[in-house]
């Protein structure tokens, strides 16, 4: 690949990898605890450092995620790569530290509509249910990322205000969370809204190496307002092997930025990664062939030359 860099962007991004969660979260077909942790084993040899790898939410809401515990046990976790599991109250806060968790995920929403569908609480009441989370995970030295969702678009709701958005950021910033990954839910952002909700979030006192984004490619957007993010000063960038994920509970969110098309672009603009698209790119293959579909990342497919 040719590599011509471009002014105003970082050297290194770290990539938060989704698929294990966020991912496997929406498939219909649940995918046996073996293959969870298989799949978590081979995304760290291609070269990840953060691992989204499940969550403790309970199975009546997610039963692709049922087998939490058992994957946590599988896994053979390595040294200088983080395994972040989410947690949705204290219960599941216990289960992830009797399992030795080192990193855990709460998931908020920006909207009344979606923490309700979501959460079945109002986003007071809900960010009121992560305080003690939150506060009992960083006396246990657990790094804390804070999911915001719905942060441009709502499938209830439509358009987000900014003045929203960053006052319940910065609440849920303030709870204690070691970062604070900012969901487009629905794939409605545009690159100029992306940078608006940096700046105003950046006002209001929350540092951009605090921040991460999270896009989906609903309308084609992700891979423009991950450059635009980039550009702002966003180091974190939240990706998904093969495109997997969507969200179960809202209907129009398509799969996620897959982690192939970013690594081609960031491969491209010589932005160091740590990852291997080569080995990537044989993970996302093999577990397609597990969920019998093929990914719908476009890098995947011309690499591996599906179409």
């Amino acid at each position: 690949m040719t590599v011509d860099t471009l002014p105003g962007l970082p050297s290194a991004v770290t990539i938060c990898e989704v698929g294990p969660r966020d991912g496997l979260q929406n498939e219909s077909a649940v995918v046996p605890a073996a293959v969870k942790a298989e799949f978590v084993e081979r995304l760290a040899d291609a070269g990840h450092t953060v691992i989204e790898t499940t969550s403790m939410v309970h199975p009546k809401w997610v039963p692709q995620l049922a087998d939490a515990e058992e994957v946590l046990r599988l896994v053979e976790r390595r040294p200088g790569v983080r395994y972040p599991v989410l947690v949705p109250n204290a219960r599941g806060l216990a289960r992830a530290l009797d399992l030795g968790a080192t990193d855990i995920a709460v998931f908020a929403a920006a909207t009344e509509s979606f923490a309700k569908a979501n959460l079945n609480r109002t986003v007071s009441e809900s960010l009121e249910m992560f305080a003690p989370v939150v506060a009992r995970a960083r006396e246990a030295g657990l790094g804390v990322r804070g999911y915001l969702s719905m942060c441009w678009g709502d499938p209830w709701a439509g358009t987000v205000p900014l003045p929203q958005v960053t006052a319940v950021a910065t609440r849920l910033f303030a709870l204690g969370c070691t970062e604070l990954s900012l969901g487009d839910t629905i794939g409605v952002a545009t690159p100029g809204r992306v940078v608006a909700l940096l700046d105003a979030l950046v006002a209001a006192g929350i540092p951009l190496a605090r921040i991460a984004v999270h896009f989906h490619d609903t309308y084609g957007q992700g891979l423009a307002n991950t450059l635009a993010a980039l550009h702002h000063g966003v180091t974190t960038v939240d990706a998904s092997a093969g495109g997997l994920g969507g969200c179960p509970y809202a209907k129009s969110a398509t799969g996620n930025l897959a982690t192939e098309d970013l690594l081609w672009q960031l491969n491209g603009l010589g932005i160091h990664t740590g990852v291997d698209l080569a080995k990537l790119a044989e993970t996302s293959v093999w577990l397609a062939g597990h969920l019998g579909r093929p990914s719908p990342s476009r890098a995947l497919r011309a690499l591996s030359g599906a179409g």
